[in-house]
C-alpha cells in the first residue's frame, strides 16, 4: 500500500492542534427566542404602553379593565402565533437536513483504507477520492488525477481538471475564484466527477472555506421591508394618536371653561371640580389614543404570515423565516444563480444536425432509421458510461452522461444485448487526439466520436436526412458550428469509416453520421418565469461562476438580455470600478461572470445603499455570504447546508418557477395587509373622531370602553381571518415594486380611508342627532346608544367589501375565500348574542349584556340599522367613480 495514513495517537493530536472537521450548525429556533423577539416590533412597544397607562387608570378609577387586559391577551397571543411560525419553520427545515444521509468518506488510516464521518477527518489524514465522492476537507492531491466539479464553491457544474501537486506545493492562504479552479487544490463540497486520487488535509472544519463562510452567517440580518414599513407606520399612528388626543384634551378642557361662563367662574367652582373635568379631558385622551393604535395589526401579519408559510409547501417553497415571504413580494432587483436555477444544472443534449446543416429534431430522429442506428451505435458503444438499475447514468464525464441520457436507457439495453454487436478494438478519449473510437467488426465499421475540427480535418462525405452518403459544404457546415459556438454550446461530431481502426488516428474514408450541441440548457419554465419577474418590475441579474461569452448566450436565451444598453460585465471588470462607478450601471446589468463571493455580497450591500430590496439565490457554500445579507435568500433544495441555513426560503424544485411563486404570495400577502389596514384604520379614525367631537354635540360617551374593546380586538382578530386569506391575483404581478421605506398608506389609500372615515361619522351624527332615530327607539337613550354599537361594527363589515378591490369587482372571489362570508356573519350573530343577552335570565348573560352596555331593542331598529350600514357600498364605489373620473381626466 502506498500510503499508510495516520495512527489512532496522531489523530487526536492533529484533532487537538488544528482542531475538528465539524462545521456546527445554527442553534435550533426556540419557542422563547421567538416569543422574546415579538416584543422588539414598534406597534406592540405601543399597545403595552397603552395597556400599561389603561392598568393606572383603572386602579385610579377612571377606567374598565376589559380594555388593558384584552389588548395584552391580544399580544401575548401575536407573540405565541409568530413563535410557533417560527418554530414551525424551522423544525421542517431541519426535518430536511435530517433526512439527508451523514456524509461520510475513506481514509487510509493505520495502513487500512477506513471509511469514517466526514467530521472526523483531521488535518494530515490521506482521503482517497474516487468517481462520486464529495470532498470532505480542504487540501492538495498528492497522487492520481481527477475530473471536480466546484459548483458548490463557484456556482459551476465546469469540468474541472486536478493532477497531483509536487513537493513543496502550498495551498494559499488568500483564496479566489482562480483557487478553485488551479490545478492541485481541492476543496470541501466539491464532488468528483471521475478519477482517482488521495488528497492530503491541510485544513478542516471552520478553518476551511467552507467553514469560513459559515462564520460569516452569523452577521445580524437586514430589517425586512415590511419591518421597516411598520414601524413606520407605528412612528405615524402614534404622533397621530398622541397630538391628537392631547388636542382634543385641551379643546374639551376649555369646553368645560366656555361652559362655566369664561375663565373666572370656571376657577371660581373650586378645585375638586377642576381636577374632575382634567381627568375626564384626560380619560377622553386616553381613549383616543386607544381608538388610534390597530391593534390587530400585528394579529393580523402574525396569522397571515403563518396561513401562507403552510400554504407555500405545495408550491415547493419552504419558507425558514416567515417575513421572509412578504420581503418577496417586494423585490425591486433578485441576483440569480445559473446552474440549475435559471439552467437545468447538467449538460444535454439540445441540438442535432448533420453535416450540410441541417438540424432534425429530437423527437423526431427515429423517423430517420439509418442516420439513428448508425448515431446510437457511435455513441452507445463508444462511451465510459452506462445505466444502474435504476435508470441513473453513471461513469464518464458530463459529456459522455449527457450523449448517454441523448440515446436513452432502452436504446442501450437494446444495443448492450444485441450479441453481433461486439467492440473488437478502443481507444478511450484523451485530450492530445480529442476523439474516441471504436471497432465493430460485425458490422465492419470503426466509430469516431470527438472534436468537430478533428474529425472534419479527414471528412468529405455525410449521411443526409435518407441515409445516403453525399459530399460536405464545409463552409455551410462552418456556419452552423459557429452559431451554436454563439450559443454556448459544445459541438460533437460523429462518423465512421470502413477501415480498420487505426491507434491515435482517423481514417481518410470517414463518414459523418451527424453533430450534436450540448450544453446545460435553459428551463423552459424558467424562461416564463424571469418573463413574469421583469413584467412585474422586477431586476433580473443573472450572477455566475462561468466564463462570460457562456452566460451572455444563456442570458439571451433566458431572455435577461433584450437591448443594447443592457449589461454583461465580467468579475474582473466590476473590481475595476469603484462603488460609485457601479451603483451607476446597476439598472443596466444583467449579467456578472466568473464572480466570486465577494462580488455577490459587494452588489448585495450596494442595491441597499440605494434603498433596493434586494433578492439572492444559490446552492453553494460561496453563495452564502449574499444570501445571508440579502433582504431575502433563496437557497435551492440541492444545495449546500450553508447555503440553506444562510436563506430565509428554501426552494426545494430548485425551479425559477417558485422563485415567481414566492414573490406572487410575497406580493399578496402585503396586498392583504393593505386590505386590513384599510378596514381597520376606518374604524379607528372614525372612533377618533366620533369620540372626539360627541361630547360637544351632548353625547358623552357614543362608545363605551367595551365596544372598543370588541372593535379593537374581535373586530381585528376575525378581520384578519376574513381579509388574510384573500386569493393571490396574477395582476399584482403587473405592478411596480415598492421602495424598502415606502409608506404603508399611500395617498390613494389614504383617500379611501379619509372619505369612508368621515362618510361613516356623518352616518353616526345623523343617526345620533337626527329625531327620527330616536323616535324609532321612542326616546329611549340606551336602545340608541346600543344600535348605534351595532350600526359601527355593521358598517365596518359592509367596507370589508370595499376593501376587497381597488375597483368594482368587491363580490368577485368570494368563493376562494370562504373564510370572509363565514367571518362576516359569525361577527353579526355574536353581536346579536351580545346585544340580547341581558334578555336570558342567567346571570353570565345578565353580565355580558350589563359589560357591554348593551339592552334588547326591535327587529325594526336592526333593519333600519342594516340600511344604515349597507350605505358604506355605493358611497364608496361612488368614490371609485371620483377617482376613476379624475385620473382619466
Amino acid at each position: 500500500m502506498k500510503f499508510t495514513g495516520l495512527t489512532e495517537k496522531e489523530v487526536e493530536k492533529s484533532r487537538q492542534e488544528y482542531g475538528s472537521n465539524v462545521i456546527p450548525d445554527s442553534e435550533p429556533t426556540t419557542f422563547w427566542q421567538e416569543f422574546k423577539e415579538t416584543f422588539n416590533d414598534p406597534m406592540i412597544r405601543i399597545l403595552l404602553a397603552i395597556a400599561v397607562l389603561m392598568i393606572v387608570m383603572f386602579f385610579f378609577g377612571y377606567a374598565e379593565i376589559y380594555e388593558p387586559l384584552g389588548t395584552i391577551i391580544a399580544v401575548i397571543i401575536v407573540a405565541f402565533v409568530s413563535a410557533k411560525t417560527g418554530v414551525a419553520s424551522d423544525t421542517k427545515y431541519r426535518e430536511l437536513k435530517d433526512n439527508t444521509k451523514k456524509d461520510t468518506c475513506k481514509v487510509y488510516r493505520n495502513g487500512l483504507v477506513t471509511v469514517i464521518d466526514v467530521d472526523d477527518v483531521v488535518v494530515g489524514d490521506f482521503v482517497l477520492l474516487q468517481s462520486g465522492d464529495k470532498i470532505p476537507a480542504d487540501g492538495i492531491l498528492i497522487d492520481g488525477d481527477l475530473r471536480v466539479d466546484n459548483s458548490a464553491l463557484n456556482g459551476e457544474a465546469e469540468e474541472c481538471k486536478k493532477t497531483a501537486a509536487k513537493d513543496g506545493f502550498e495551498l494559499k492562504e488568500d483564496i479566489t475564484g482562480d483557487t478553485f479552479v488551479d490545478a492541485h487544490s481541492l476543496f470541501r463540497g466539491a464532488v468528483v466527477f471521475d478519477g482517482e486520487g488521495v488528497l492530503e488535509v491541510k485544513r478542516v472544519g471552520l478553518k476551511s472555506m467552507m467553514g469560513k463562510m459559515a462564520l460569516e452567517m452569523n452577521e445580524d440580518d437586514p430589517d425586512s421591508p415590511l419591518k421597516v414599513k411598520l414601524g413606520k407606520l407605528a412612528h405615524q399612528i402614534s404622533i397621530f394618536g398622541y397630538v391628537g388626543a392631547t388636542v382634543i384634551a385641551i379643546l374639551y378642557f376649555a369646553y368645560f371653561i366656555v361652559r362655566a361662563g369664561g375663565l373666572g367662574n370656571y376657577f371660581a367652582m373650586g378645585p375638586q371640580t377642576i381636577v374632575q373635568d382634567l381627568i375626564k379631558a384626560v380619560t377622553l385622551a386616553i381613549v383616543i389614543i386607544v381608538c388610534a393604535v390597530p391593534e390587530g395589526l400585528p394579529l393580523m401579519i402574525s396569522l397571515v404570515l403563518m396561513q401562507n408559510t403552510s400554504r407555500m409547501l405545495d408550491h415547493n417553497v419552504l419558507v425558514r423565516k416567515a417575513e421572509g415571504i412578504e420581503t418577496a413580494g417586494s423585490l425591486n432587483i433578485l441576483f440569480s444563480d445559473k446552474t440549475g436555477t435559471i439552467t437545468k444544472g447538467s449538460l444535454e443534449v439540445v441540438d442535432f444536425f448533420l453535416a450540410n446543416g441541417n438540424s432534425i429534431a429530437i423527437p423526431d430522429l427515429s423517423d430517420h432509421s439509418k442516420v439513428k442506428g448508425l448515431i446510437d451505435i457511435a455513441i452507445g458503444k463508444n462511451t465510459q458510461s452506462l445505466f444502474d438499475d435504476r435508470g441513473v447514468v453513471i461513469g464518464g464525464n458530463a459529456t459522455d452522461q449527457a450523449l448517454m441520457k441523448f440515446i436513452g436507457h432502452a436504446t442501450f439495453d437494446a444495443l448492450q444485448n444485441e450479441k453481433s454487436l461486439v467492440v473488437g478494438a478502443h481507444q478511450g478519449f484523451n485530450s492530445t487526439n480529442k476523439f474516441s473510437q471504436a471497432r465493430i467488426d460485425s458490422l465492419d465499421k470503426t466509430f469516431y466520436k470527438g472534436a468537430p475540427e478533428r474529425l472534419l480535418a479527414k471528412a468529405k462525405k455525410f449521411l443526409d436526412e435518407n441515409g445516403e452518403v453525399k459530399t460536405i459544404d464545409k463552409a455551410v457546415l462552418d456556419r452552423k458550428i459557429d452559431e451554436l459556438a454563439a450559443r454556448a454550446m459544445r459541438v460533437l461530431a460523429f462518423g465512421y469509416s470502413e477501415k480498420a481502426l487505426v491507434e491515435n488516428a482517423i481514417n481518410d474514408d470517414i463518414v459523418i453520421i451527424g453533430l450534436v450541441g450540448i450544453r446545460d440548457d435553459v428551463r423552459p419554465e424558467a424562461k416564463d418565469a424571469i418573463a413574469e419577474v421583469m413584467g412585474a418590475g422586477i431586476q433580473v441579474v443573472m450572477i455566475t461562476g462561468d466564463r462570460l461569452e457562456t452566460a451572455i448566450a444563456i442570458a439571451k436565451d433566458a431572455g435577461l438580455i433584450q437591448s443594447a444598453s443592457d449589461r454583461a460585465l465580467s468579475s474582473a471588470e466590476l473590481n475595476e470600478m469603484s462603488d460609485d462607478e457601479v451603483k451607476k450601471l446597476i439598472p443596466h446589468i444583467r449579467v456578472i461572470a466568473r464572480a466570486l463571493p465577494t462580488d455577490k455580497s459587494r452588489m448585495v450591500r450596494l442595491c441597499q445603499e440605494m434603498n433596493l430590496v434586494v433578492g439572492m439565490t444559490g446552492d453553494g457554500v460561496n453563495d452564502s455570504p449574499a444570501l445571508k445579507r440579502a433582504d431575502v435568500g433563496f437557497a435551492m433544495g440541492n444545495g449546500t447546508e450553508a447555503a440553506k441555513e444562510a436563506g430565509e426560503i428554501v426552494i426545494l424544485d430548485d425551479n425559477f418557477r417558485s422563485i415567481k411563486d414566492a414573490i406572487l404570495y410575497g406580493r399578496t400577502i402585503y396586498h392583504n395587509i393593505l386590505k386590513f389596514c384599510k378596514f381597520q384604520l376606518v374604524i379607528n379614525v372614525t372612533a377618533v373622531i366620533v369620540s372626539a367631537i360627541a361630547p360637544f354635540f351632548g353625547v358623552e360617551e357614543p362608545l363605551k370602553v367595551t365596544h372598543l374593546l370588541f372593535v379593537n380586538l374581535v373586530m381585528d382578530g376575525l378581520g384578519a381571518i376574513m381579509l388574510g386569506n384573500e386569493p393571490a391575483k396574477e395582476s399584482y404581478m403587473m405592478e411596480k415594486p415598492r421602495r424598502r421605506d415606502e409608506n404603508i398608506i399611500s395617498k390613494n389609500m389614504a383617500i379611501q380611508i379619509l372619505s369612508m372615515g368621515l362618510w361613516l361619522t356623518v352616518l353616526s351624527f345623523i343617526y345620533l342627532k337626527v329625531p327620527f332615530f330616536a323616535n324609532l327607539f321612542d326616546g329611549n337613550e340606551e336602545e340608541l346608544l346600543t344600535g348605534y354599537f351595532v350600526l359601527f361594527i355593521a358598517s365596518a363589515l359592509f367596507n370589508g367589501f370595499n376593501v376587497r378591490d381597488e375597483g368594482f369587482g368587491i363580490f368577485k372571489g368570494l368563493n376562494e375565500n370562504t373564510g370572509f362570508l363565514k367571518v362576516f356573519f359569525a361577527i353579526i350573530i355574536v353581536q346579536a348574542l351580545i346585544v340580547n343577552a341581558g334578555a336570558i335570565p342567567f346571570a353570565p348573560f345578565q353580565f355580558i349584556g350589563k359589560m357591554f352596555s348593551c339592552v334588547p331593542f326591535s327587529v325594526q331598529g336592526w333593519i333600519v340599522i342594516f340600511i344604515l350600514a349597507f350605505t358604506m357600498i355605493p358611497v364608496d364605489i361612488l368614490r371609485k367613480v371620483v377617482m376613476k373620473t379624475y385620473k382619466n381626466a
